[in-house]
């Protein structure tokens, strides 16, 4: 059995993966790079998203690149910003792999070899979180959210001002540096100001996004507006710092990577393997080296290839880093419009947040491959958002889960939303973008969920998962001090049911 402690193996990884290519002009006069990163978002205006409008993220798209396929390894905060920032899965990084870890002093950051490299680095908003960062370490750079807005739209936005803090970060930065800014964004994260949506202008009637596991209810529909105030505000600040950018004539030397972390904070989204809920929206942008710039990208990508990005943009060999054997590639073969062999991901989650007994999570690992997802459920008599006693804590609270849980019971969206699942889930996300037509027990496609399985496990076994190798408790033991919390919560949910009776 693995201490908690322990790294999970050792990996023997090939160097190719991050080989500088770039030009000898590059090398003379590296770009800026600055990567935006939403915090809960699944949507933006460019995918065909109606109920909402993000002008200034579609803008990278359209002068640039749009992903159509590109996937967080793990749909929840930490575990998902530690693979952007070091380039392998998150079973690659021990006790990293859960929600709220210890980040490892022995790892280091693709931000911190920038910043060793030459690269004024920064962020504003929220960086690598939540969980405890290692002393005197800049994980992301130096913090900028001294400045805050005067003026929020809604009560329930945070209150820095991202796009002054960018051109206060712009303002220190030496001449003759280039640098490298994250503006992290808090939203669309929970909670929002209820019918906020509403009250900025937006139609409820006029709403035709409907997940086919939740109810179509006003309080959803609300729920659903008020999610993209938050979206909107986010793309505020984003065309205020491209403003910026441009201002200081820097935007034509400048690799733009705009994305989110993970999903939206809803019943069966944010923190869930399935297709939607892994998926996310990613543009990006480069002045003179993007190939016929405008172009839909259609091949699969990972948060594991942002790290091998930015190494090789910087002109920096990993061999030189002194990071960890990164699992992803550059995404340059995007950029120079010639990718071969990108025709699968992997996804999964471990422990997320600490609502089940004993420290236990719920472990899931996953296939994307042409039409079809794969996900094994390593655990399947574990409640997936958590235990009824923790009131399905894996699921962000909000209008829409407070609708289910008390008044959708006796429906399918409440077994859909938080009900236990079989081991083995298979679905064709072309005909069942929602994912809730299972197809494992069909035989008609009994070979394609074997392919699938086979593969997978052949991949998790090569990248040396303990949860396959025979070590997955490794996952459930890490931060032993953390599992009172769980008594914790249930005790909360008592109360404030007994509140709520009163």
């Amino acid at each position: 059995m693995f201490s908690p402690t322990a790294w999970p193996g050792k990996v023997v990884f090939s160097c190719t993966v991050c080989l500088v290519v770039v030009s000898t002009s590059l090398a003379n006069d590296r770009p800026n790079i600055l990567f935006v990163v939403a915090d809960d978002m699944s949507h933006a205006s460019i995918y065909g998203d109606q109920f909402l409008h993000t002008p200034n993220f579609d803008s990278i798209a359209r002068e640039g690149l749009r992903f159509n396929r590109m996937y967080t390894p793990s749909s929840k905060c930490a575990p998902s910003r530690a693979v952007m920032l070091t380039g392998r899965n998150p079973w690659q990084l021990g006790c990293m792999a859960n929600h709220k870890p210890v980040w490892r002093a022995s790892v280091k950051s693709v931000v911190e070899v920038l910043s060793n490299n030459g690269y004024f680095a920064g962020f504003t908003g929220k960086g690598w979180d939540p969980g405890i960062h290692p002393k005197d370490r800049l994980l992301t750079g130096i913090e900028y959210n001294r400045l805050l807005v005067q003026d929020p739209p809604t009560s329930r936005v945070a209150k820095y001002d991202y796009a002054a803090n960018f051109n206060e970060f712009l303002s220190d930065r030496p001449d003759d540096q280039p640098f490298f800014f994250w503006y992290g964004c808090k939203e669309p994260h929970r909670g929002y100001e209820f019918k906020s949506g509403v009250r900025t202008g937006k139609d409820l009637a006029s709403l035709t996004f409907a997940p086919k596991f939740w109810p179509h209810v006003d309080v959803v529909k609300h729920d659903v507006l008020d999610y993209a105030v938050e979206v909107e505000y986010f793309d505020q600040h984003l065309g205020q710092i491209l403003e910026h950018l441009k201002n200081a004539g820097e935007l034509g030397n400048t690799l733009i990577i705009a994305t989110s972390d993970n999903s939206m904070p809803f019943p069966r989204f944010k923190g869930h393997p399935h297709e939607y809920s892994t998926r996310v929206p990613f543009v990006a942008k480069w002045p003179g080296h993007i190939k016929k710039p405008g172009r839909e990208c259609n091949d699969f990508a990972s948060f594991i290839d942002l790290a091998p990005t930015f190494l090789e943009v910087a002109n920096i060999g990993c061999d030189s880093s002194g990071m960890l054997p990164m699992q992803g590639k550059s995404l340059t073969d995007f950029f120079s419009d010639a990718v071969r062999g990108r025709d699968h991901v992997l996804t999964g989650r471990e422990r997320n947040d600490m609502c089940r007994p004993n420290g236990w999570g719920y472990p899931v690992r996953c296939i994307h491959r042409g039409d079809f997802v794969y996900l094994h459920n390593f655990a399947p008599d574990r409640w997936p958002c958590g235990t009824v006693e923790s009131s399905y804590r894996d699921t962000d609270g909000g209008p829409t889960k407070t609708e289910i849980m008390r008044r959708q019971r006796e429906t399918p969206f409440y077994e859909l939303c938080f009900g236990k699942r079989p081991q083995h889930e298979l679905y064709n996300v072309v005909k069942d973008p929602w994912c809730v037509d299972n197809l494992a027990s069909d035989k008609p496609h009994a070979a394609t969920l074997n392919q699938l399985k086979t593969e997978l496990f052949e991949k998790l076994a090569a990248q040396n998962d303990p949860r396959v190798n025979g070590n997955g408790l490794f996952f459930d033991e890490c931060r032993p001090e953390r599992q009172q919390e769980y008594a914790e919560l249930v005790r909360q949910v008592k109360m404030k049911k007994t509140k709520t009776k009163k």
